[in-house]
């Protein structure tokens, strides 16, 4: 099955203006094109589509990207670098994570702080207070 841009960036979740940019930065040398020169996509690059946008949801630049496109353009003889390229993405994405658990525990601490200073007719600082006695409580408790 084919499709056009505009249905292929619907079946991907991206907009022809980014499949066109992605195109004009190399990240598509797989894109071919009909007779009259339109962009004809296939069932098949949706996989290539949705490592493209995995990357680029995980910090990679374009640039970047295009190294690994480039490589698997160029075959089985640069399958160690995209190994090593993947490994070396993983350590950087493991370190987003940590970042994220981290903001994440923040946020929760702050629903918490409000939840109890709505809930509990006490001022702001006993919330706070309460809060923070709370979730020292459970992480020595492990929860």
């Amino acid at each position: 099955m084919s499709y056009s841009i505009s249905e292929f960036g619907q079946k991907v979740g991206l907009t022809p203006h980014t499949l066109r940019y992605y195109e004009k930065e190399g990240l598509l040398p797989f894109v071919h094109r009909s007779s009259s020169g339109l962009r004809v996509f296939t069932e098949k690059d949706i996989e290539w589509l949705v490592i493209i946008t995995c990357l680029k949801n995980t910090g990679m630049s374009v640039k970047q990207i295009k190294v690994f496109i480039d490589w698997c353009m160029a075959g089985d003889s640069t399958l160690e670098q995209r190994y090593h390229f993947f490994v070396d993405h993983k350590k950087v994405v493991q370190a987003q994570i940590k970042k994220l658990e981290a903001c994440m525990d923040k946020i929760n601490y702050k629903i918490e702080y409000y939840r109890k200073a709505l809930t509990q007719t006490t001022s702001e600082r006993q919330a706070h207070e309460r809060t923070c006695l709370e979730m020292e409580k459970k992480k020595l408790i492990g929860e």
